[in-house]
């Protein structure tokens, strides 16, 4: 799924699908399935609505426009997707879990894309050293814990059609071992971010990692069909009633239009009389729409208009 329009396949990585990485040898030989949660088609959409909202999360620190997706989601081995990011050094931010579901999540963020945006918000030009270095500076670990907070909040709404999950963001790791067991399956979601990656038009990966363990008791919600929103909070609801009937509209009713022609009111002066002629009832109106017919009279002391007939809002005619 995608949010704006479709990435170019240049920009894309090809991953396997959630339904291909079950099919693993283990699971061939009769150990644990890798997926039990499915095809898992919301979480997709939600990942979708996600990257959406991650675009003020990671513009401000790039300082440039971005454009951002959803690639399609997998589940693998946390060994078998280390293996797959390679020695290259990774910033590795546990997200806690908390609310409907326990563990933690992971945010995983290459390296040289860390220190490209360190550049970039400290004003230079987007630099990265080559080689990098083996560890995280000080500085480019508040950095990706800065935007671990900014992720933790729209990941947190994202979750909240399916189950109330809040993130919270702990420590930067650069040694995955001691975040998972090797053996443990994790659902991979995947933002690509174009024009984020430190060369010129190169997009950059963002990945969040969901334990399916932590996933299971909401895999019959994950598999079913897609959510599009959250049912309207009450109290929201209450307040945006109150203050839609706090707003004030100008009423007003026109008791008389002649129609004079130009000859006449080129010559009229003061004392000159317009004659005009209302019938029993005069229009009472909102702007240009017409809300209902009254009688013209007085009220403590004031000139006033008794409403007679109120226009229906269903069926667009007097009543």
């Amino acid at each position: 799924m995608v949010n704006e329009a479709a990435a170019p396949a240049s920009e894309r990585r090809e991953r396997p699908r959630a339904g291909a990485a079950a099919a693993v040898p283990g699971a061939l030989l009769g150990g644990a399935k890798l997926n039990p949660l499915g095809d898992l088609h919301t979480l997709q959409h939600l990942s979708a609505r996600l990257a959406r909202a991650l675009r003020p999360v990671f513009e401000p620190v790039l300082r440039r426009e971005l454009r951002l997706w959803a690639e399609p989601l997998s589940v693998q081995r946390f060994a078998d997707y280390r293996a797959e990011r390679g020695e290259r050094l990774t910033a590795w931010l546990p997200l806690a879990m908390g609310g409907a579901a326990t563990g933690q999540a992971l945010l995983a963020l290459d390296g040289g894309f860390v220190l490209h945006a360190l550049d970039l918000f400290f004003g230079g030009t987007g630099q990265v050293p080559s080689p990098l270095p083996a560890e995280l500076s000080p500085a480019a670990e508040a950095l990706v814990e800065q935007l671990g907070e900014g992720v933790a909040g729209p990941l947190a709404h994202a979750w909240e059609p399916l189950a109330p999950i809040d993130f919270t963001p702990t420590r930067v790791e650069t040694h995955p071992a001691t975040l998972a067991d090797a053996d443990d399956a994790v659902v991979v979601t995947r933002f690509g971010l174009s024009g984020g990656g430190t060369g010129d038009g190169e997009p950059a990966f963002v990945d969040i990692l969901y334990p399916v363990a932590s996933l299971k008791p909401h895999g019959a919600t994950l598999a079913g069909k897609v959510v599009d929103k959250a049912e309207p909070d009450p109290a929201w609801r209450h307040r945006l009633t109150r203050a839609a009937m706090g707003v004030r509209l100008p009423v007003r009713s026109v008791l008389a239009e002649p129609v004079v022609p130009l000859s006449l009111l080129m010559a009229l002066k003061v004392g000159d009389v317009i004659p005009i002629d209302f019938g029993p009832e005069v229009p009472v109106m909102i702007g240009h729409e017409l809300i209902g017919t009254g009688t013209v009279g007085a009220a403590n002391g004031h000139a006033a208009v008794r409403l007679s007939h109120m226009k229906s809002l269903d069926e667009g005619s007097p009543q």
